[in-house]
């Protein structure tokens, strides 16, 4: 099974620049959606229910703002939207499909301004705790998402200038020690060792796309089944120039059938 996470930034601008071709190319069993920003009805016709396609939606309150979605191939059976608390931003969603379980989370941005630092510190505050329900499943377990943070100064490209941006503050990289620390794989950190990148999300601003100079803060955290499943993962760089400023994240995994 072949499991991907994917900011689309917008999915009805992603549709424009790509997205279809893309998720051809990949060819995703499952694919974790963030930053989708668009209620299923005012997407296309013919992108509303895709006939080889079982979605779960959960868009924010707030029109063109947020929301996460899951997508399959089999069928979905949806297991929770939030992540234990209100979720007006439609920032969670939890389903199981052909055995595995995955969650798509989209964790808050603290950049714009100090209210919103204040509310992504509130949910790192009970997200992890959260999470770890998960980690003695013996059901195989996949955490995909934008968590809005890079965890290591190998995780984005200016470390010292970013020192005390939102995204790689200390108390937050902390809170990713402690996350892992827990159980959780960040399955790409493990694959690549001790180099800069890959990174996942380039700023628009300059040439940080094009140079690769951007931030690794899209992961799949693995519980231990699945991490026992695991056969490949990597990042996908294509996705990140041409349809989003965030590239998709791939794992494939080992299932049953």
């Amino acid at each position: 099974m072949r499991i991907a996470t994917w900011n689309v930034n917008g999915l009805r601008a992603a549709l424009r620049k790509g997205y279809g071709d893309h998720l051809e190319r990949i060819n995703p069993d499952v694919l974790l959606l963030q930053e989708v920003r668009a209620l299923p009805e005012q997407l296309p016709a013919d992108w509303q229910n895709p006939e080889e396609w079982d979605i779960a939606w959960h868009p924010a309150e707030k029109k063109g703002y947020s929301g996460t979605a899951i997508w399959a191939k089999d069928s979905l059976k949806v297991e929770e939207r939030g992540a234990g608390e209100p979720d007006p931003e439609g920032r969670v969603v939890v389903a199981r499909t052909n055995g595995i379980r995955v969650v798509s989370v989209y964790l808050p941005s603290g950049s714009s301004s100090e209210a919103r630092q204040a509310e992504k510190d509130r949910w790192l505050n009970f997200f992890a705790q959260w999470s770890s329900k998960f980690l003695k499943s013996k059901i195989p377990t996949v955490l995909g998402g934008d968590l809005n943070i890079a965890h290591h100064e190998r995780d984005l490209y200016y470390a010292k200038g970013n020192a005390k941006s939102s995204g790689f503050l200390p108390h937050e990289r902390a809170w990713m020690d402690d996350l892992l620390n827990m159980g959780w794989n960040d399955v790409i950190r493990e694959k690549y060792g001790e180099i800069d990148g890959p990174y996942s999300w380039w700023s628009n601003r300059g040439q940080a796309r094009a140079l690769d100079r951007g931030w690794r803060i899209d992961y799949l955290l693995l519980n231990k089944a699945a991490k026992q499943r695991l056969t490949d993962c990597h990042i996908d760089r294509q996705s990140g120039l041409e349809v989003s400023d965030h590239a998709m994240v791939i794992a494939d995994i080992e299932t049953d059938s």
